[in-house]
């Protein structure tokens, strides 16, 4: 096990799960509009099982899905996730590095997703040497594209591809595949 690394920006503090952020996460895991672009909503259980899932992570790696928490006058406890990720399903850009963020909606619009996300692909190429990073989302979150686009990562239509986890026919199969090589990186 790693202590778990805690990174910082100029508003942000993404550091290691705390008990009392599965109410807030269950919270934002309830929240239709959060989930969106996902199967479905979590139920409390399903929530509480992924904290546990990726605290466990961030505690074996070191680095992680980190909470996420707004320092300052103002700030909140925990306003959701960012980080880095190991897709566990097989596709044609794995294995890989995935940068990812779940914000509950009241912290949406303000930069903590790309601010949060920078920090964390910085600490990818930095830290951990990586070469790449991906991030991928549906066609249709063009809040989450936004985001990737910000962090200088590119779309090409070639790399798309249909979840492995999602039944044929399902709405949500195709999705779109960002990439961040280390050498386009600009923090």
């Amino acid at each position: 096990m790693a202590a778990p690394v805690e990174l910082r920006t100029g508003r942000l503090r993404l550091r290691a799960w705390r008990p009392a952020d599965r109410e807030p996460f269950a919270a934002l895991n309830a929240d239709p509009e959060v989930m969106r672009h996902f199967p479905a909503p979590l139920t409390r259980a399903e929530s509480d099982a992924a904290a546990d899932a990726i605290a466990a992570g961030l505690a074996r790696l070191g680095w992680g899905l980190w909470a996420v928490e707004v320092e300052g006058e103002g700030g909140a406890p925990f306003v959701g996730f960012v980080g880095l990720s190991v897709p566990a399903f097989a596709a044609p850009f794995t294995p890989c590095v995935e940068v990812g963020w779940r914000l509950a909606r009241e912290h949406w619009g303000k930069g903590y997703a790309t601010e949060g996300a920078t920090a964390a692909v910085g600490f990818a190429f930095g830290v951990l040497g990586l070469d790449e990073v991906v991030s991928f989302t549906v066609p249709a979150n063009r809040r989450s594209r936004a985001v990737m686009e910000r962090l200088g990562m590119t779309h090409d239509p070639a790399d798309d591809f249909d979840h492995p986890r999602l039944p044929e026919g399902h709405p949500l199969r195709r999705h779109v595949l960002y990439r961040l090589p280390r050498g386009r990186w600009s923090p």
